[in-house]
């Protein structure tokens, strides 16, 4: 046995350290946190000064048995989770739940995992640090508070299942709030005027005018000025500039550029950050820090002249007033500088390149530009048009790096070259143009905006933001907008040799696909929560308890302390709503039923959004009809609303059965006795004609006709969300992109179904056929216990061979009543 156990986070991370430690070291993982406040009570004693009680799950039980078995047999036990919040408190659990010796117990941290890192880190041990874990503790036991006492409240007032959190129902409420902005947007039309040149040499360039028109008859008027003018260079500017890099990555800036260049998802940035720093290959990827090392320093700055030559290379340090900033030590950096593209999966290398070039451009030259402005001006009349030019003189960071910019931030005229132009030079206008343009709302949020949002307002820290994203699309709050956008008209006018005409020309507008959008049910529990939990939503406030854990984290502050000034106003409110507050539905009324005059409204029902002709209190019940996806309570009109009681539509007949048309869980979709048909994209429910079904219908059943029969059953084919398969004896197989899926052989359907049966074999570890329970390979070197539809899953470090069928039932016990009880859950 070794003597130096060393205990981290993850397996990857163990696996990487051991390469650089010697045969007197031993590295385990704890797998992540192994102790943890209980899932199925509140697990903090307020009466004794908001004590936690944590406890370690079923699942983390056979890790602490290895670890604890390991740590006796250990002179040294090396403690080296994480070096933020979260992985101090890893620490600490580990401490306390295997019960270590602090004489033989060091704690050591590092930001990257490299082995000198690492053997600074062991040359250097500390203690550890309880701020740190009073900070995350504090965190944890104030935002257990908060989600324990007011999701029951939602229960009651709103619906069964939902939930709210200190964080998340405040990135729900800047989403909704963008989102009534837009509502209530009304855009205003204007007409943007632009012109064409031709120099005395006869290249062309393009100019606008410096203001705007208001109507069309305006912009009519302009150009009617413009017959038989006559232009000239008016004045010529030219003036040096120089554009800087940006700072190296911090956690947030990385989810931006990652969104922006990658098109990766928050929560998909950390992910592949995560196994780059596991890799050894990044520096800790959780950290609001731009500074970088000396080491870093020294080696970009030889990366940069050997790459580029010595000009191109400016050693600058960068620095942040970042109120708290309280993780790693330095900017997300590649460890070894030199290394520009290492051997990886395609995701971790996209990212890895872009911090390794993020990073090296932060250490290079300005990029020196000249800028040029020419003003034109016209014998008819005084307005002048201009035209903008840029020159890279020296390109200096960018022959590596240029940020990328939101969409907001974008405008419509960018920069480009201009040709040689003196001043009093001649011009000849080949056509001006007025274009009808409309003012836009608000850019809706993407992930990457609302990380840029959150951290300007200090809610949150980088360890927060992408569960937060998360979450609050796992709740059903928010999701991915599908907007499509409408078709708008708009008008152009044109001066061209001395004419002018008109078109009526079409766009099309408002389409945000992947923007944050919210939910019917997202807008009312927000609406719930800010007017009855304002101080809990309250963006300064939310603020100010970051700054608390800071100053926990910092030692100026007690966590108890922090609590009690919390509780003592949030609990006497939360009793007072459960108390007195009206049940929140997001009724609006919409009008009266012509037949019977009863009232039509729409509102949160029970099964989602739904409309309602009638009221509870009548003697008649209430008929009600659901609103397709597409529909929303905040926008439906009275006429859609009367619409939806019209399904489900009965079409005609096809072979003696109905065809109904109707709307389900995955959208509109034609009933054929018993199978269903979905409608194509782009299809109505309200549109769809008999002649249309039965086409639909017909390719369905040709669809699912069997194309084979192998070892006495049929197979059919089928294309699903994630692509083309076939499906054999309940089995569904995916048909990859070698195989013609219109012309399966029988050939490629015998290797399909071999090649299935083959990795389902290779996948089975252990079974128990009586019980109906099996052990299963999984991903990342887990496996999965199955029994029917209930699946738990095995750490790495579970020796699945020695899993009895007595602990495999116990196991499959403990999952089964959460099922049960999800929607009861904070």
């Amino acid at each position: 046995m070794a003597k130096n156990l060393v205990i981290v986070e993850s397996p990857a991370k163990a696996r990487t350290i051991e390469r650089f430690l010697g045969k007197d070291y031993k590295v385990a993982s704890s797998f992540g946190h192994i102790a943890d406040l209980p899932s199925k009570e509140l697990g903090v004693d307020i009466d004794n000064n908001f004590k936690p009680k944590y406890i370690v799950n079923a699942e983390k039980k056979p890790v602490v048995k290895k670890l604890k078995e390991l740590a006796k047999k250990a002179e040294t036990i090396w403690l080296a989770s994480d070096e933020d919040r979260e992985g101090e408190a890893i620490s600490w659990h580990l401490v306390e739940a295997l019960n270590l010796d602090r004489s033989k117990t060091k704690r050591i941290v590092f930001n990257s995992i490299t082995k000198s890192a690492i053997q600074r880190a062991i040359e250097n041990p500390r203690s550890i640090d309880y701020n740190l874990v009073n900070a995350q503790q504090a965190r944890r036991v104030l935002d257990r508070l908060v989600g324990y006492e007011l999701s029951p409240v939602l229960w009651k007032k709103i619906k069964p299942g939902l939930s709210a959190g200190r964080v998340q129902s405040v990135a729900v409420r800047l989403i909704v709030e963008r989102e009534r902005e837009i509502l209530a947007f009304t855009p205003e039309s204007s007409f943007r005027v632009t012109a064409q040149f031709l120099t005395k040499e006869g290249t062309g360039f393009q100019a606008k005018l410096g203001k705007t028109f208001p109507t069309r008859e305006a912009a009519q008027s302009f150009l009617q000025k413009n017959i038989g003018a006559e232009f000239a260079v008016e004045n010529l500017e030219k003036k040096p500039a120089k554009k800087s890099p940006s700072a190296p990555f911090t956690t947030s800036t990385l989810q931006q550029e990652a969104s922006r260049k990658l098109y990766f998802s928050v929560s998909r940035t950390m992910q592949v950050a995560q196994r780059l720093y596991e890799a050894g290959l990044i520096t800790y990827m959780r950290t609001d820090s731009v500074n970088l090392s000396k080491e870093a320093l020294t080696a970009a700055r030889s990366a940069i002249v050997n790459s580029y030559g010595e000009g191109y290379s400016q050693v600058r340090n960068y620095t942040r007033k970042t109120k708290g900033a309280q993780e790693a030590h330095e900017a997300i950096r590649p460890t070894d500088m030199s290394l520009q593209s290492p051997s990886l999966e395609r995701d971790q290398a996209r990212l890895y390149e872009l911090i390794w070039k993020r990073t090296i451009a932060s250490q290079m030259s300005d990029a020196k530009l000249e800028r040029t402005l020419v003003k034109i001006g016209c014998d008819k009349h005084g307005e002048q048009f201009t035209a903008n030019g840029e020159v890279i003189k020296f390109d200096g960071f960018l022959k590596v790096y240029m940020e990328g910019k939101d969409e907001e931030d974008l405008t419509e005229e960018q920069a480009g070259l201009l040709p040689v132009m003196n001043e009093g030079d001649p011009l000849t206008n080949q056509q001006i143009m007025a274009t009808e343009r409309f003012s836009r709302a608000a850019y809706r949020y993407t992930e990457a905006t609302l990380v840029k949002k959150l951290e300007e307002l200090g809610i949150g820290r980088p360890s927060t933001y992408a569960p937060t994203i998360s979450t609050i699309q796992n709740r059903g709050y928010v999701e991915k907008g599908t907007v499509e956008g409408h078709e708008r008209k708009y008008k152009q006018l044109s001066l061209q040799n001395g004419t002018i005409k008109e078109v009526d020309l079409k766009e099309t507008v408002g389409s945000d696909k992947g923007k944050l959008v919210p939910t019917d049910i997202g807008m009312i529990v927000n609406d719930f929560l800010v007017d009855h939990f304002s101080n809990i939503l309250d963006y300064n406030f939310t603020a100010r308890v970051e700054e608390d854990f800071d100053e926990i984290a910092s030692g100026e502050e007690d966590w108890q302390k922090v609590m009690r000034e919390f509780y003592k106003d949030f609990h006497p409110n939360v009793a007072e709503v459960e108390a007195t507050a009206e049940r929140a539905s997001g009724e609006r009324v919409l009008g009266t039923d012509p037949k019977t005059g009863r009232q039509v409204a729409v509102r949160l029902g029970r099964f989602g959004p739904m409309v309602q002709i009638g009221t509870v209190d009548e003697e008649e019940k209430p008929v009600f009809a659901s609103l397709l996806p597409n529909q929303s309570l905040n926008t439906i009109t009275y006429e859609e609303a009367m619409e939806l009681f019209k399904l489900p539509r009965q079409l005609g007949e096809y072979k003696g059965e109905q065809l109904e048309a109707n709307v389900g869980r995955y959208g509109p979709y034609i009933r054929y006795g018993k199978k269903f048909v979905s409608l194509e994209k782009g299809e109505g429910v309200f549109d769809v004609d008999l002649e249309r079904a039965i086409e639909l219908v017909k390719a369905k059943e040709k669809a699912d006709a069997p194309i084979a029969t192998y070892e006495g059953h049929e197979v059919t084919r089928g294309k699903g969300r994630f692509g083309p398969f076939i499906k054999w004896n309940g089995i569904f197989i995916s048909v990859g992109k070698k195989y013609d899926f219109n012309a399966l052989s029988d050939s490629d359907i015998e290797e399909l179904i071999e090649d299935k049966k083959k990795k389902e074999a290779e996948k089975l570890v252990q079974e128990w056929p009586d019980e109906g329970i099996r052990i299963e390979k999984a991903r990342w070197g887990r496996h999965n216990l199955i029994k029917g539809r209930t699946k738990v899953e095995l750490g790495k470090d579970v020796e699945v061979s020695e899993i009895s069928l007595e602990q495999a039932q116990a196991l499959l016990a403990q999952k089964t009543p959460k099922k049960k009880t999800r929607k009861s859950k904070t």
